[in-house]
């Protein structure tokens, strides 16, 4: 698996959507297609896109291609964004400290 594949690939929120709809099972290109309002060439740049990232696999049945989610890269580039933060527990909003008031030397 490329991170940068992977990033590039779900930088788009078709190919996104495309992701969260196959998180239910594998569905057809056309049937994948309907959902979207454009055209099946762009369709299948992002087909493309997210089966060169490794997120989805492509399986012919005659002329009919049957998408799935590849869901241990998805699980792999989760953990590897996961390893970029760190695992030390990141305080949320209501955790952190006031900001620090305003002075009048401070503009």
């Amino acid at each position: 698996m490329k991170i940068n594949h992977v990033l590039k690939a779900l930088s788009h929120p078709i190919r996104r959507d495309i992701i969260a709809h196959l998180r239910n099972g594998s569905m057809t290109a056309g049937a994948l297609a309907e959902k979207f309002d454009v055209s099946k060439p762009t369709m299948s740049t992002h087909f493309a896109a997210l089966k060169e990232a490794g997120l989805i696999t492509a399986e012919r049945d005659g002329v009919t291609i049957h998408y799935r989610l590849n869901a241990t890269v998805a699980e792999e580039a989760i953990g590897m964004l996961m390893g970029l933060f760190g695992t030390q527990h990141m305080p949320s909003v209501q955790e952190q400290p006031p900001a620090p008031e305003e002075t009048e030397n401070e503009i």
